[in-house]
């Protein structure tokens, strides 16, 4: 059986002692990347079955690398754990924009860093770990006043896919609200267009037309509903 690849992305000795009791086993590829440059370029190249993300990194903060993997059509399903200071609410709220998996809290607990990495690798070997579901979602574009009804095809933390025949232009931002299955109240953030199954052209053939849309700026609560919904439909 193929090694499951984790790729470690820290600007120093952050990993070094909790990836001892876990990673360092004959069933693992450990990666090292030490900016997020070289991360970003390294999950590109090796596709690793997991990431685990510092927040603060060189030349690309790790927000932002995990943003750009989330944002690849190629790339986004692979799970990123990112850690952060939990005192630092601004550093939270980076972690969950950007789309991330997972979050741990400095100083690393090492039970928890091997629960989430075993969890997050069990998620990895499946065929799709954005969960499949049909909702109606409203959105709105620009400065329109009209809300368009359409509905999803999946959902991840990072985003999901809008069914829809006239998918909008990727600039103008989208005001989106939806309810998840047995969810009380709705949804609510704002979302760009990071890519579009158009009549010219499909970037995933096995989508019907539609777009994909990422999350931009998202409450805490709400992105805490997403990923424990998530998690829950992919454990279960």
């Amino acid at each position: 059986m193929a090694k499951k690849k984790v790729l470690l992305a820290n600007n120093g000795d952050l990993f070094r002692e909790v990836e001892k009791s876990f990673l360092y086993r004959d069933e693992y590829d450990l990666l090292f990347a030490c900016n997020g440059v070289a991360a970003y370029e390294m999950a590109a190249e090796e596709r690793p079955d997991l990431i685990f993300m510092d927040i603060v990194l060189p030349e690309l903060s790790g927000d932002e690398c995990c943003r750009r993997l989330k944002a690849h059509q190629d790339l986004r399903n692979i799970p990123i754990i990112m850690v952060a200071h939990g005192d630092r609410e601004e550093e939270l709220q980076r972690c969950e924009r950007a789309g991330c998996d997972d979050i741990l809290l400095k100083p690393l607990n090492r039970q928890l860093f091997m629960e989430a990495g075993r969890r997050h690798l069990q998620i990895s070997q499946r065929d799709a770990p954005r969960v499949a579901l049909r909702l109606s979602v409203h959105y709105g574009a620009g400065d329109e006043e009209r809300e368009l009804h359409e509905y999803s095809i999946n959902v991840s933390t990072g985003g999901l896919f809008i069914e829809t025949v006239d998918p909008p232009p990727a600039a103008p931002p989208l005001r989106l609200e939806f309810f998840l299955p047995g969810q009380e109240r709705p949804i609510r953030c704002l979302g760009r267009v990071a890519w579009r199954n158009a009549e010219d052209g499909q970037q995933n053939p096995r989508l019907p037309r539609g777009m994909g849309v990422q999350f931009v700026d998202i409450s805490l609560e709400d992105m805490r509903l997403i990923r424990s919904f998530i998690m829950q439909e992919l454990v279960a």
